[in-house]
């Protein structure tokens, strides 16, 4: 940065003041204030008081990202192949871009971490203190910001922004990205409107989000749904949505809203779907009660195949409580799930469906059996010999189930 920069950027703030601006959610005029205090340092340059800047635009930029963005972090929020940026330390900063690790050449001091998160949590109406040393938030570009504070992480803060990098908007973005085949988006298109049950699982940054919002965007916009959440992630622009996220406890202590509560919630709000951000804990208890009462629902959960998804659905209930057993959440489990998309990440970065399987609702020595519906094989989803057991939720909106799979037309 320009050596003058530093006295520049405090003029704008004056400027700021003065226009009684708001830096967090107006930085076109933040722009424009950095501009006229540009002019004037120019003009001042032609008496000799100044030196004249030698790129005017490029310290315009870096003043409205200190002033009105988040600094040296600004370029990498504002450039689209970045996925997600992480702090481990002031002079370690990280990128992700094609889901590859990239050690960047900002460095911070430890002065500068902590501006930045005050400043990113400044809008988001959560806080970070002794007493509550983990914070989850959404940024206002939608990224989702994570913070371990001090002394939980060794040595300094913890930061991570989790950027949603809108590259699908629907099941057919996805095929034309080479995450999904034809047939296999074809065939989750007719099981959203079928109202069949779906549970996305995948690993961290395998792309489950993204899924998950491309497998709403199919729902009929004649429904109302409403989604749960910790943090807002889902963007799936339905026209009847009610979205919610959870809220953390006030400096009294009281206050929290958890997921459990929103699930709840959001079956008092006339849904004709509901979906759950992300199945962590308890809450997926409720969210089964509501699935086996006739709810069509979809959720995300973290594992590392479609199998370990169910058996973790049947695990997580347990943490409702003792009188909550396996005699009723793995029955609840199989009856309840028609079908499990699995995504994973390669090594090159790229994100590709795996597997999709379909819940047959028998239980075996305690596990839940499944049959593919299409795996990957060799880099293409081909069809398995498995098929969703409640055919006549598809002969209710009149779609031929028999067709979409290709029964006659491909060979299992």
């Amino acid at each position: 940065m320009d050596s003058q920069a530093p006295a520049l950027a405090e003029r704008v703030r004056d400027l700021v003041r003065e226009r009684r601006i708001d830096p967090r959610t107006d930085a076109d005029s933040v722009r424009r204030a950095a501009l006229d205090a540009i002019a004037e340092h120019e003009s001042r340059s032609l008496t000799g008081a100044v030196r004249s800047l030698d790129e005017p635009d490029l310290v315009v930029g870096q003043i409205v990202a200190d002033v009105s963005g988040f600094g040296p972090l600004q370029p990498y929020l504002d450039d689209e192949t970045v996925e997600e940026i992480w702090i481990n330390e002031p002079s370690r900063v990280f990128i992700a871009r094609a889901g590859r690790h990239e050690l960047t050449s900002v460095i911070l001091s430890g002065e500068q971490v902590r501006e930045l998160i005050e400043r990113m949590l400044s809008s988001s109406g959560r806080r970070l203190d002794i007493s509550q040393p983990f914070v989850d938030a959404m940024l206002p570009g939608g990224h989702r910001l994570h913070v371990v504070l001090e002394g939980i992480a060794r040595g300094f803060a913890a930061v991570n922004i989790r950027k949603f990098v809108a590259r699908a908007h629907s099941l057919d973005d996805l095929v034309t990205l080479g995450t999904i085949d034809s047939r296999a988006a074809e065939f989750l298109t007719a099981s959203v409107l079928a109202g069949l049950n779906i549970v996305v699982s995948g690993g961290t940054q395998a792309g489950k989000t993204t899924l998950l919002n491309c497998l709403a965007a199919a729902i009929p916009g004649s429904q109302r749904l409403v989604s749960v959440e910790e943090v807002f992630e889902l963007q799936c622009g339905h026209p009847d949505w009610v979205a919610m996220q959870t809220r953390q406890a006030g400096l009294e202590g009281t206050g929290s809203i958890d997921l459990r509560s929103l699930v709840k919630e959001a079956l008092r709000m006339r849904p004709s779907r509901v979906i759950v951000g992300e199945v962590r804990s308890a809450e997926c208890l409720d969210l089964l009660l509501a699935l086996n009462a006739g709810l069509p629902g979809m959720a995300s959960i973290h594992a590392n195949s479609a199998k370990q998804a169910l058996v973790k659905m049947c695990t997580l209930p347990l943490l409702a409580g003792d009188n909550i057993g396996s005699r009723f959440v793995v029955p609840t489990v199989a009856s309840s799930v028609d079908l499990v998309v699995h995504t994973g990440i390669d090594p090159d970065g790229s994100r590709a469906v795996r597997e999709i399987a379909t819940v047959t609702g028998r239980v075996e020595n305690g596990l839940i059996e499944s049959e593919p519906v299409f795996v990957r094989r060799a880099g293409r989803l081909e069809r398995g010999h498995g098929a969703p057991l409640r055919r006549e939720a598809f002969e209710l909106v009149g779609i031929d189930l028999d067709d979409v799979l290709g029964v006659g037309r491909w060979a299992p």
